[in-house]
């Protein structure tokens, strides 16, 4: 059903940050874009602007009754500003826009089509895919959001070319289900893994793109590349596609399993018999791997309460310890090295060990594209 002629109501943030130059200008193509069937509410989220972008905000807003402005007393960042005009905005899709004038506000109508046909949930704008124009600026960010994206995609299992765009669009209840931690330009991947764990509809459209240099105020730096890497790695690992899981508790096992390795080798040394110092050195560095998984890959409660969740893991444990136990007897017997029985074993009850945890312990859903085929 197509209902693009519907009058529909699209709630615009800006977030603002010393835009004095362009505000005005970039407020006014948003006004523009507004028809019969298209209704506006714009908010503009001032985050402590030392120049006089507060003042024109309020002057735009006085003249047009659209327009609602927001002022932070302290500068907390883009991510910051976006939460404070997600929590105000009321239409039926919202919207975010730069005041910078990098994006064009005419494409925002084509971004709405298919939130307005009921066919998407979440549509994001892409730089990188054929349509409109773009300014030709700096390889090396070109390269760095490219491979953001790339790393991204791992962990979300979605198919997009641009994580990082400034162009988003959203159903109002959907973002209003989202709750958003990040007060700087981490914004971006925190957004898209919570789109991608809700499974949502999500679909991307080229866009114009008329990238702004330093000299002209570009914002965006080197330690804000280091933050979106941790937020990529942050809010995807939990729900991350079975092998990236897998990749991190390698990591996570593999440090465990030389703790594991090191304290048989310790306790058999000192003439503890081998049915005693192999359980030992297993439950001490599960104990370790439980809190590594917990600070690094999974979260508490996937499934269980606090209490059943030790207590499932605890069985998960004792079940590929007897395992443990019963592969390093048995090479010892074979009159193998007491190092080479323990590696084989541990090498054995890793994948094990991983299973357990993904499947037993901290079982959830992972992210990836919208699989419902029910009509919302």
């Amino acid at each position: 059903m197509n209902d693009t002629k519907k009058t529909v109501t699209l709630s615009v943030v800006i977030p603002c940050f010393n835009e004095e130059r362009t505000l005005k200008i970039c407020v006014g193509r948003v006004l523009a874009i507004a028809d019969e069937s298209l209704a506006l509410e714009i908010l503009i989220v001032d985050d402590c602007s030392t120049d006089q972008s507060l003042i024109i905000a309020r002057e735009l807003s006085s003249k047009h009754p659209e327009i609602r402005v927001f002022h932070h007393g302290k500068n907390k960042g883009k991510g910051a500003a976006l939460r404070t005009g997600f929590e105000q905005a009321k239409g039926d899709f919202i919207a975010v826009q730069d005041a910078d004038l990098e994006y064009d506000p005419l494409d925002l109508k084509r971004l709405l089509i298919p939130l307005r046909n009921n066919k998407a949930d979440v549509v994001l704008g892409s730089r990188f895919l054929s349509y409109g124009a773009h300014r030709v600026l700096y390889y090396w960010h070109y390269l760095g959001n490219k491979f953001l994206t790339f790393l991204s995609n791992m962990f979300t299992d979605l198919n997009l070319t641009d994580m990082e765009t400034g162009y988003k669009v959203f159903r109002k209840d959907v973002l209003h289900k989202i709750k958003i931690k990040e007060s700087r330009f981490g914004f971006e991947p925190e957004i898209v893994a919570k789109i991608a764990q809700m499974r949502l509809r999500v679909y991307e459209m080229g866009i114009s793109y008329y990238g702004r240099t330093y000299e002209e105020g570009k914002k965006i730096g080197a330690k804000d590349g280091f933050r979106a890497l941790y937020c990529i790695f942050h809010y995807n690992a939990h729900k991350a596609p079975l092998p990236i899981q897998l990749m991190i508790y390698i990591l996570i096992g593999t440090t465990a399993a030389l703790f594991n390795l090191l304290a048989f080798l310790i306790l058999y040394s000192l003439g503890l018999k081998v049915v005693i110092s192999a359980p030992i050195a297993f439950i001490s560095a599960a104990i370790i791997n439980y809190f590594l998984c917990l600070a690094v890959l999974f979260r508490h409660k996937a499934k269980w309460k606090s209490f059943t969740e030790v207590i499932v893991y605890i069985a998960v444990v004792l079940a590929v310890a007897v395992l443990d136990l019963m592969i390093t007897k048995s090479l010892l017997n074979m009159n193998i090295a007491p190092a080479a029985a323990k590696a084989v074993a541990t090498a054995i009850t890793f994948i094990l060990n991983f299973m357990g945890r993904r499947f037993f312990v901290f079982p959830e859903p992972s992210s990836g594209p919208w699989q419902s085929q029910k009509k919302r």
